[in-house]
């Protein structure tokens, strides 16, 4: 391959490889010179450079292949040619490739010849679209003066500075706050009062920190659900194969938004848009005639059903009977609040954003008095075919090869855990490393963890105060080190350990809003990028929140602890329905249909405190 194209690519327009049956050629385009195109293509080149022909298709097997089984040569060139067009390593084009996989219910072990070229029509669809919107992006800007560099020292003007290893001195705060700075640095820095993090816990008054290995009753089983049914026994060794097929049912694509691009308008619509069809809903589930159906705000001695939003009349203080108002659609009652009178209810329970039924009457034109809180259909449950089942049975046998036995195959076994995973006197990451041994030892199928991973509201991660396990250091530029590489060597060992000691399981992992790692730091989250993160082949990364299917069981998951919130935003009053106060809670979510129902969210002063000194919770 010839990896050095005789052409100056600083006089030139635009350089991009393409294939040929033959050998490799250089394509020029009429465009203006992207000089960080140019550096990520050149940085392609020279990856692929190092590596020979031979090393590249041992690799793709390894990632691509099934077990022993190479891969065919028309998969091998349909790869290579994945790889120069769109100036992919082998990692990152099976970084692409699992996505697919999940997005199109593919098994990704399975690597046929024609799904691999619609996975390369889905790169190219996907590349145009991208192109499309940057095009659209210019238009719209126009042609504006060339931009003036900015009177600080150091400045940056086009951001192309970003990825160069060696701060200035003007940016030395801003790649601070990303890098893992190093001892005699931090030490360096000014220090107006320096606050050791016991006098911080004492402050919020914390329970004093002690050692993990300390803790008492460990291992203890605190509740078993369905404890009339018997415990299955954990197999004496790993599966062959993973007995897990995982099908997406959310589009994660939607999770990749700008949190502070959407407009008003957008959002108005949406939250309007719920209204409409919760009044479908109801109209089916209740078999009303539309005619049944009202505005609160309209003044009427008829009993009509109005369909709205629960919101209070101020801005603060905790909802009450007194400031609970009813906010209609526009389609349905032109947007306006009105006065609820809950008098003659025996009981209810609202919180701020539920979406209602409300059957009563406005007689006065002032107040909407309830006779009667209909109720909302739930959810149906999740239902599979016979063949689909079929398949799950045959898969948790242990695959087609697998011998038929007149007994049931043993069933599934998910550990779930939530972060964050390391005590707030250190970073020895001791719970991480205890879960995933117990994982090791009995064998589990899968194991979901959501964040956060390495919480920024940890003590020593938000003061940088903080140093790498020695073993490292030698391997380690402290002065280029990110939190990814602290991701690397403190958290990812235990996950690559546990994917040696059991190589059939499967691993999810699921960001938070405290995640460091993730720059999406508003809920909901797009995944974080998984590469320089260390991660074993069985680790997926998803969005937060994500709806997915583990075989027949359909899972939906959220590291944001809503049920705190709505505990918390909750108002109850005479006798409510279900007296249990987390049984509600739970209800809430499946009845309104939505991973955070809660509108506005509770203010962030009233979230759980935490490691940091302000003790200010991540909204």
């Amino acid at each position: 391959m010839n990896c050095q194209p005789n052409i100056d690519p600083g006089n030139c327009p635009s350089v991009g490889i393409a294939t040929s049956k033959q050998r490799p050629f250089v394509t020029l385009r009429r465009h203006r010179f992207d000089p960080i195109r140019h550096r990520r293509i050149r940085n392609c080149i020279e990856t692929n450079c190092n590596m020979s022909e031979t090393e590249i298709i041992a690799e793709l097997n390894e990632q691509f292949g099934s077990g022993n089984k190479k891969l065919e040569p028309d998969v091998v060139a349909e790869l290579r040619s994945i790889m120069r067009l769109h100036e992919l390593s082998v990692e990152d084009l099976f970084f692409k490739w699992e996505s697919y996989c999940i997005k199109m219910d593919i098994d990704a072990a399975q690597t046929p010849i024609e799904t691999l070229r619609h996975f390369k029509q889905d790169l190219h669809d996907t590349l145009e679209r991208t192109s499309r919107s940057h095009v659209k992006i210019k238009t719209e800007k126009g042609v504006s003066a060339t931009p003036r560099a900015p009177r600080v020292s150091g400045g940056d003007v086009f951001g192309m500075l970003d990825s160069l290893t060696t701060p200035g001195a003007g940016r030395a705060s801003k790649v601070g706050a990303k890098r893992t700075p190093a001892v005699n640095r931090v030490k360096a820095e000014p220090v107006s009062s320096p606050v050791r993090l016991a006098d911080q816990l004492d402050s919020m008054g914390a329970i004093p920190p002690s050692s993990f290995n300390d803790r008492p009753n460990a291992g203890d089983t605190v509740e078993i659900l369905n404890d009339q049914l018997p415990s299955a026994e954990p197999p004496i060794g790993p599966f062959s194969e993973s007995r897990i097929k995982l099908t997406a049912a959310s589009d994660q694509k939607k999770l990749g938004y700008k949190p502070l691009a959407m407009k008003v308008s957008e959002s108005s619509e949406i939250l309007d848009d719920r209204i409409d069809d919760f009044v479908t809903l109801v109209m089916q589930h209740h078999k009303l005639e539309e005619s049944a159906f009202g505005s609160a705000a309209s003044q009427s001695t008829s009993e009509i059903v109005a369909v709205g939003r629960i919101a209070s009349d101020s801005s603060e203080g905790k909802l009450n009977a007194a400031s609970l108002v009813l906010e209609t659609s526009r389609r349905m009652g032109g947007g306006l609040r009105v006065p609820l009178n809950v008098s003659k209810l025996k009981g209810y329970q609202f919180f701020p954003g539920q979406i209602v039924a409300l059957k009563g009457v406005n007689s006065n034109g002032h107040e909407f008095t309830i006779h009667q809180i209909l109720d909302l259909p739930i959810l149906p449950n999740a239902a599979s075919t016979p063949d689909s089942l079929s398949a799950h049975l045959q898969r948790l046998r242990g695959g087609p090869d697998a011998m038929d036995s007149d007994s049931d195959p043993a069933p599934l076994n998910v550990m779930f855990a939530s972060g964050p995973y390391t005590a707030d006197d250190n970073l020895d990451f001791e719970p991480l490393k205890t879960l995933c041994n117990e994982a090791a030892d009995i064998y589990v199928d899968a194991l979901v963890l959501t964040g956060p991973f390495i919480d920024m509201e940890h003590p020593m991660i938000a003061s940088g105060d903080f140093d790498l396990p020695e073993e490292f250091l030698s391997s380690i530029d402290l002065d280029t080190a990110t939190m990814s590489t602290v991701f690397k060597y403190l958290v990812a060992p235990s996950l690559n350990h546990l994917a040696s000691a059991n190589p059939s399981i499967t691993i999810l992992l699921i960001p938070s809003v405290r995640d460091v790692l993730d720059k999406h730091v508003s809920w909901p989250q797009d995944a974080f990028p998984r590469k320089e993160l260390g991660l074993p082949k069985a680790a997926k990364i998803i969005g937060n929140p994500m709806t997915l299917s583990m075989n027949e069981i359909v899972l939906g998951i959220s590291s944001q602890d809503v049920l705190f919130e709505l505990r918390h935003e909750e108002l109850v009053g005479g006798r409510p329905q279900e007296p249990r106060l987390l049984e509600r809670a739970c209800r809430y979510l499946v009845e309104q249909r939505h991973y955070f129902p809660l509108f506005p969210p509770t203010d962030r002063r009233k979230l759980p405190k935490t490691g940091r000194g302000d003790g200010v919770g991540p909204g």
